[in-house]
């Protein structure tokens, strides 16, 4: 063996004897050993700096070294691979930065996978044989080979051609990675760049997933139909995929700054502070603040089920829809400032496939379908921001559902089936079907959204712009003033006072970090006190009932989850009364805001869910009414029909109205102008 191949053995031998071991017993299932850095730089720091440097050489030797290693009879060839994992800080790289400097380098990059390519058969060695004196010749096919020969080395002629059958190949996969969203700042697009895979490495990743790539920069010779002959195409030779669980970006946090994150969470008004921060050039809006705050703090994840297979939701979903003007777009822009990771789209520009994953004929693989990541999938762990909800065709919404209960979005497109990971808040926000709410009718029926979806949504806030002097007063001193502290002014120091006072209490870079601390570190229990709380709030509203349904069970998931994350804010790990208590007081407030039947003053969460109880009872009267007139006449008279529900105390527009709606579902029929019989009556 060569030097380094007799280092790197002495290293297998010292270091990784054990791990050795069981890949020869594994292999050909298991094909590759992985080497961390740290430990080959703490052997022999001369040859960790000639693996960053040249390592094509370094990883040929470890590999050699690894099967020249005695490790008992082998049945199949051994070849295994050497995977190198945990470079140092000095060689990861972002997506963007990647360039001429890194060329032949071994370097580590943290992206998001985009899109991968179907597995394809790539040469190893290539067996050529000659047409005319059937001779044959094998050639090692590496990043240097580019063209095969074709002269035969024994008859001189050209009548080389490649022997497919007698060739040895290696599995290929290629894949497309960008920057992760939350290390992007201000307007700059996401950077993409290409990643192979091959060998034991080909489907292990799907789109959507965090990973940490360690690999080789490569350049890719331009194509004959490119202009500019001198122009490379670059992409990232994988040597090893790790893949992240974190949601959120990792934050080395300082012994200094861990304890100010104490120090804040002991304040008794660190909840206000928190509130405050998340959009202070915003007049009003105090019960969506809240509402953001708790969303991007979210409840406690890793739950499941008593089965232990069926998890339990922690992400919390927002809707806040409303007049125009009202501050809605500002406050999702602002709530993805603040998020750790945070995603942004709206109305129009947005389909189904590009929220969910679309299927896509890739370049690269001879017209092969992939499947590449949309926004709430490329979210995953983090916060969606879906403004102009009500633009979005009902089509591409629906492709929202399964995300926002399971957590999953299932493909099934151009033959391929799949299921991705979408672990993700979504906050929305629309405007009523009119363009502004009515204030004399009921509110939820006004919103353009269906049912399905909007009872998926834990919170929801309607927005009205109302003419109130007082608070009209105190909006435009506050948006006036904000011009006047954005100007000059500031440099006088004429008006300090104001400018402090308007100023977020908790700068936003620190909140940031305080949030993916928390939401780290920081797994709320529910305790005894708490639970006591929520179980008697949901108890009395339905023993409170009427007819109407004022709350389900789905609503007891939303106060906990609701609850858990104020504990969070605390950085607490048990979810007190008080944090209960404030998941009440929001759920309290959309309740009487939204599902109030304005017709009978109760709370009706089938306003939002389902067929409004009062609603229902009204249309079941007056199919009922002319069942029991059929009784005296063979045709029932509709004014015969208005007459009795106006003695029932239903008011004729009404009546006329549930009569219209039965004869559009079925329930009764018109046989002939101004009379009406039941359907079946008729069919009998």
């Amino acid at each position: 063996m060569e030097p380094l191949a007799e280092e790197f053995a002495e290293f297998f031998e010292e270091k990784y004897s054990k791990e050795a071991g069981e890949l020869a017993l594994g292999y050909p299932t298991k094909r590759s050993l992985e080497v961390s850095y740290a430990s080959l730089d703490r052997f022999s720091a001369s040859m960790a700096d000639e693996l960053l440097l040249d390592p094509d050489a370094a990883i040929a030797a470890a590999e050699v070294a690894l099967r020249k290693l005695p490790l008992g009879t082998m049945e199949f060839g051994f070849e295994p691979r050497v995977r190198f994992t945990d470079l140092p800080e000095s060689s990861r790289v972002s997506v963007e930065d990647l360039g001429a400097a890194h060329i032949g380098k071994l370097i580590s990059v943290d992206c998001v996978v985009t899109k991968r390519t179907e597995v394809q058969p790539k040469v190893k060695v290539a067996v050529l044989r000659c047409r005319l004196c059937d001779a044959r010749f094998k050639i090692l096919v590496d990043k240097n080979t580019t063209i095969l020969p074709e002269t035969c080395d024994s008859c001189k002629r050209r009548a080389l051609e490649c022997d497919e059958e007698h060739s040895e190949y290696v599995d290929l996969q290629r894949i497309e990675v960008q920057e992760p969203i939350e290390n992007l700042r201000g307007a700059a697009p996401s950077s993409r760049v290409a990643a192979w895979m091959e060998d034991d490495l080909v489907n292990t990743v799907l789109p959507g997933q965090r990973l940490v790539i360690t690999g080789i920069m490569r350049l890719k010779p331009p194509t004959k139909k490119q202009e500019n002959a001198f122009v490379y195409r670059k992409y990232v030779e994988v040597v090893h995929a790790a893949k992240l669980e974190k949601d959120f970006e990792e934050i080395d946090a300082t012994p200094a700054e861990t304890r100010k994150f104490r120090e804040l969470a002991k304040k008794p008004d660190v909840f206000d502070l928190i509130k405050d921060s998340i959009a202070p050039g915003i007049y009003g809006h105090d019960e969506v603040k809240q509402a953001l705050a708790l969303q991007l703090f979210g409840g406690t994840e890793g739950k499941k089920q008593v089965d232990g297979k069926s998890a339990i939701r922690a992400k919390i979903h927002v809707l806040i829809l409303g007049d125009a003007g009202t501050a809605k777009t500002r406050l999702l822009q602002r709530a993805i400032e603040i998020a750790p990771k945070g995603l942004f789209v709206s109305g129009k520009s947005v389909s189904g496939v590009g929220l969910t994953a679309s299927a896509e004929r890739d370049e690269l693989s001879d017209g092969g379908w992939v499947l590449k990541a949309g926004a709430l999938v490329l979210a995953g762990g983090g916060l969606a921001a879906v403004d102009e909800i009500d633009k979005i065709d009902e089509d591409d919404r629906a492709a929202m559902h399964e995300v926002m209960e399971s957590e999953t979005i299932s493909i099934a497109k151009a033959g391929i089936v799949a299921q991705f990971r979408a672990k993700t808040s979504i906050v929305a926000a629309g405007n009523p079907k009119l363009g502004r709410f009515d204030a004399n009718a009921p509110i939820a029926p006004q919103y353009a959204i269906v049912q399905t979806l909007l009872s998926r949504f834990d919170l929801i806030f309607p927005i009205m712009d109302v003419l109130d002097e007082t608070r009209d007063d105190k909006l435009a001193d506050h948006v006036l003033n904000q011009h006047m502290l954005g100007g000059p002014t500031i440099a006088s120091g004429a008006v300090g006072h104001t400018l402090d006072a308007m100023r977020a209490p908790m700068d936003t870079d620190l909140l940031r970090k305080y949030i993916a601390y928390a939401r780290r570190r920081v797994h709320p229990a529910l305790s005894p006190e708490a639970k006591d709380a929520i179980k008697a709030y949901y108890v009395d509203l339905r023993k409170a009932a009427t007819g109407a349904v004022p709350i389900t069970a789905r609503y007891l998931d939303g106060l906990v989850r609701l609850s858990e994350a104020s504990a969070k804010t605390r950085l607490s790990p048990t979810v007190e009364t008080q944090d209960a208590k404030r998941a009440i007081f929001l759920v309290d407030y959309v309740l009487k805001t939204v599902m109030t039947d304005r017709t009978t003053g109760a709370l009706d969460v089938d306003l939002v869910a389902g067929t409004p109880y009062a609603y229902a009872g009204a249309y079941r009267k007056i199919v009922a009414i002319v069942k029991g007139l059929e009784a005296e006449y063979d045709m029932v008279k509709v004014s015969l029909v208005i007459e009795t529900a106006a003695e029932q105390g239903l008011l004729a527009k009404e009546a006329e109205k549930f009569i219209n709606r039965a004869i559009l579902e079925g329930d009764l029929v018109e046989p002939q102008k101004g009379f009406l019989a039941s359907a079946k009556r008729v069919l009998e």
